[in-house]
């Protein structure tokens, strides 16, 4: 295949990916091959969570995230808790809050 079609041949997951310093941990929302490795390379970067900042600070981008889970990438479960807390639900659609 194509390296652009690259995707489609592979089992995709949208997980968090571990940044930051020891005790300090910044994540980033990333879609990935679900048989890489955690800190593994990513297919895109489309956003970031920051547990330990006032409120949980959360940034992603809605339209690639509604674009990945309509192609068939799959959530994990603490990705999904960010996403519902952010408005989008795991199908994809928007929520009310």
């Amino acid at each position: 295949p194509f390296a652009r079609d690259l995707w489609r041949t592979k089992v995709v997951k949208i997980r968090l990916m571990k940044m930051g310093a020891k005790k300090r941990p910044d994540y980033r929302i990333v879609v990935q091959d679900a048989r890489k490795p955690r800190n593994g390379t990513t297919i895109e970067e489309i956003g970031q969570y920051h547990p330990i900042a006032d409120g949980q600070e959360t940034v992603f981008d809605v339209e690639r995230a509604k674009y990945w889970i309509s192609v068939g990438a799959q959530p994990t479960e603490m990705v999904k808790k960010i996403f519902r807390q952010g408005g989008l639900a795991a199908d994809g659609k928007a929520i009310s809050k």
